[in-house]
């Protein structure tokens, strides 16, 4: 395939960032997006350019750094993908492909594709854990029975991997779904109800600060996340928060 390329280039946070035009071909089918850019990036050395930064670790789908607003759309055109999973089957030879940072106030850019989202560790870091001592005195996990509902329910939630890319996907560029999926996942198990109040104001309040924005109930956020995660984790924030704010 031969494509042509829009992408975002911005030297640092501080610098005005534009479209730029770039031509690749010889593209295979086969190849992942995040290989693709790699050939690119290789033309763009050998030509004595500056490569294109953009974020990406495990080329898996589980870290959740590859994020790219592509066409319009986080991770691209597929579903249940993030960028790293995106293959380039998915587009037409002599298409136009527009790849963007995540944008949003709180994931500012700090280079080309490559956004801050420290934002997320300091909600995790507001309570996203247990703080329960479990040195020296671990019990058989056995010996605290979890419904099967509940312990479903708990996995789905902590499949979130926090990308980004319902921040990303909201007109209001709310983090409503990570945060519902990171209370949820405590929430629903024995573990989490020691500090269940603290945790859920803690996190809420830590999102508030950070300039997300609030949901209202679009769902795009759920139809564009790589791991599916359900609206059904907002209303449950909703929920631990009301209580937590009537204990």
């Amino acid at each position: 395939m031969n494509l042509t390329l829009k992408i975002w280039r911005q030297k640092d946070s501080n610098t005005k960032g534009q479209m730029v035009d770039y031509k690749v071909t010889d593209i295979s089918e086969h190849m992942s997006f995040l290989e693709m850019m790699d050939v690119l990036n290789e033309q763009l050395v050998n030509s004595g350019e500056e490569p294109v930064a953009f974020d990406h670790d495990c080329r898996e789908g589980i870290c959740g750094m590859c994020s790219m607003y592509i066409n319009g759309e986080a991770h691209g055109p597929d579903r249940g993908v993030t960028t790293c999973q995106l293959h380039m089957r998915m587009f037409k030879d002599g298409d136009t492909i527009t790849i963007e940072p995540f944008r949003a106030a709180a994931f500012p850019v700090i280079k080309d594709l490559v956004v801050d989202r420290m934002a997320f560790e300091r909600i995790q870091q507001a309570g996203g854990y247990i703080s329960v001592n479990t040195s020296g005195n671990t019990q058989d996990a056995n010996s605290i029975p979890i419904s099967k509902h509940a312990a479903d329910e708990a996995m789905d939630a902590a499949t979130c991997i926090g990308c980004g890319a319902c921040v990303a996907t909201c007109k209001n560029s709310s983090a409503m779904l990570f945060v519902g999926a990171k209370v949820s996942q405590y929430a629903l198990l024995p573990q989490g109800q020691v500090e269940a109040a603290d945790r859920v104001k803690n996190m809420v309040a830590q999102m508030d600060l950070e300039g997300f924005g609030n949901c209202t109930n679009t769902g795009a956020c759920e139809i564009e996340c790589p791991k599916g995660i359900s609206l059904e984790n907002i209303a449950r924030m909703n929920r631990e928060l009301m209580k937590a704010n009537l204990k």
